[in-house]
């Protein structure tokens, strides 16, 4: 038997249904002639949350997604009643098919693009010329929304005006649904006779002004907090790993990915809830790189999805997370169980000056708000300052301050040296946490194997070892003590050997690297000169280029790879670096 698009979409939320929500709407948008092109499948979640995700049928069954937009634009909701009605007739328009829908069924024209975000890719030309109206979501969100449809109706000759919800006494993010379901017996003449908005018809400036939001404490119910590892991840939360070089951060950062996408075991035994993981780095390539280390995570790898770019208009160039987060959440609109989203390096979501409170939280707050609307939790990976030894661990993630402010759990990593018949280990420490109990953390070893499966390509693999007590200052001036005479090029010599460990890299790219980490140029070259590292250049002329790589080992030297009685998860070291520094070649 064909699926009806109900059965479809209830087929489709079944991981939304079983995590709580409960269907509340299938909204179908159609084209001019009243035939389908997509649908929208919302559910509602008692304690507020929405699963919205769009549907269509690509010719054997129902999928998750939109079909291509046409060039002029996504078609408007609700588009065939739109064309029908009487051209002199006020349009209003909406954030969201529901609040469309229910004017609709007060006798009023109304239309929406979708989601608050959605106004820059819709096609407004069937109102040109038209008187409309907007009706905005009473919270930042719908403001920007009404800015940005204004723009677009003003551009097309229409009039438009704007209800003054700050009047209505909407709670925050209340909207004509809100306002409709507390008055049943309203109707049309009662919705038009709201009051305006005094700028909500010039020509100039905001179509809604800026207004404070107040909410009633009595109007919030308390939620715990949502945990994907209980003290460590949260969803809806900004959590960094910070540390210095070859220490592991982004090691860590892929195992946690890894045990999200499996539902296996962390550090403390716990059980993970499996879902799917988002993983944005700025250098490290896909298929040699990032694929390969997930794998050797032990990854379930249909529930990694790894950001690799940004298509518009046909072209294609690299993402940014500062520019680029309204398309990053349409994309993930698609993803069902997003549970982590990993950005290495945190400082690329900054636009602004990394080391500038203001310029911090501004670019950041977009990623945390997308967290918080996702309900999952969101990692950042990021370095500690230069010259920081000894100050409280907080203070020594590099930038400014707002990164750890901002972050609800900053969690640190360092290496303890061997001393005497100590060997060498790592530890991984919970600096700060707003939402839970801080201190304490994990040892845990790095191991250089071969990937199972996959003869020549080698990758690093964490092995996790015991739990350890106290405060995270003191436990992180315990490991740094025994490095604490070593020379910068000390330092250097063991971040180059860490960083080409996995194969050979371009000049410019290592020097990159290494001043985002703190690493002079002077030391670097020392470093490279003690190592025995021999340029090699390419080419001649413009076109030519000149990489690093380790010095070969000696075929019969011994090599040993010893196993550990632990548990254990595979991993492999990403590195994260600043695109915004010069690259210069060496």
């Amino acid at each position: 038997m064909v699926e009806t698009p109900q059965e479809a979409a209830r087929r489709l939320a079944a991981p939304a249904i079983r995590d709580g929500f409960q269907p509340a709407a299938l909204h179908c948008y159609r084209d001019t002639d009243g035939e389908p092109l997509f649908w929208r499948i919302r559910a509602k979640h008692s304690d507020g949350r929405k699963w919205i995700r769009p549907m269509r049928y690509d010719g054997a069954g129902y999928v998750i997604g939109e079909p291509d937009a046409p060039p002029e634009g996504k078609p408007l909701y609700r588009l065939k009643e739109l064309l029908g009605a009487d051209a002199a007739a006020t349009v209003w328009i909406v954030e969201g098919e529901a609040c469309a829908d229910a004017l609709a069924e007060r006798g009023l024209i109304a239309t929406t693009s979708g989601s608050s975000d959605s106004a820059g890719a819709a096609n407004w030309s069937p109102l040109r010329g038209r008187s409309t109206r907007l009706w905005p979501d009473h919270d930042e969100a719908g403001r920007k929304y009404a800015n940005a449809v204004a723009e677009c109706l003003r551009a097309l000759g229409c009039s438009v005006e704007v209800v003054d919800v700050a009047a209505l006494h909407l709670p925050d993010k209340g909207d004509c649904v809100d306002w409709l379901r507390d008055r049943p017996a309203a109707t049309a003449a009662d919705v038009v006779a709201l009051p305006l908005s005094k700028v909500g018809g010039s020509s100039e400036g905001d179509a809604v002004a800026p207004r404070v939001i107040l909410r009633r404490g009595s109007d919030v119910q308390p939620v715990a907090v949502d945990w994907l590892w209980p003290g460590w991840l949260a969803a809806g939360k900004l959590h960094l790993i910070g540390g210095a070089p070859g220490t592991g951060k982004t090691t860590i950062a892929t195992a946690l990915a890894a045990t999200v996408t499996v539902g296996g075991r962390w550090p403390d035994g716990s059980r993970a809830e499996a879902g799917s993981v988002v993983i944005w780095s700025g250098e490290d390539d896909h298929a040699d790189t990032l694929n390969p280390r997930l794998r050797a995570a032990g990854a379930n790898m249909s529930r990694v999805h790894v950001v690799e770019g940004v298509t518009e208009a046909g072209k294609r160039y690299p993402f940014d997370p500062a520019q680029d987060l309204d398309s990053l959440r349409e994309a993930l609109q698609t993803i069902p169980d997003v549970r982590l989203i990993v950005v290495d390096p945190v400082v690329s979501a900054v636009a602004g000056d990394s080391h500038k409170n203001a310029e911090v939280r501004r670019g950041l707050q977009p990623l945390v708000d997308l967290a918080a609307e996702l309900r999952c939790a969101l990692l950042g990976v990021t370095h500690f300052s230069k010259g920081t030894a000894g100050r409280d661990p907080v203070e020594r993630i590099t930038g400014s301050l707002a990164f750890a402010a901002l972050a609800r759990v900053v969690m640190v990593t360092a290496k303890q040296e061997a001393d005497g018949d100590r060997p060498e280990r790592r530890v991984i420490l919970r600096a700060k946490s707003n939402i839970g109990p801080d201190g304490g953390g994990f040892f845990y070893d790095l191991q250089q194997g071969e990937l199972d499966g996959f003869p020549g390509i080698s990758v690093s693999q964490v092995l996790w070892a015991e739990y350890v007590t106290g405060s995270a200052r003191e436990l992180l001036a315990e490991a740094e003590a025994v490095d604490s005479e070593r020379s910068a090029t000390d330092e250097a010599t063991d971040w180059l050997r860490h960083t080409l460990e996995s194969g050979a890299m371009p000049a410019g790219e290592v020097l990159k690297l290494a001043k985002l980490s703190g690493i002079s140029d002077k030391a670097l070259r020392t470093a490279r000169e003690r190592i025995g590292i021999k340029p090699k250049r390419s080419g001649f002329g413009p076109g030519s280029s000149v990489a690093w790589a380790m010095p070969p080992v000696d075929a019969h030297a011994p090599h040993t790879c010893p196993q550990k009685e632990r548990a254990s998860m595979k991993v492999e070291e990403i590195h994260g670096a600043d695109e915004g520094m010069e690259i210069i070649d060496l």
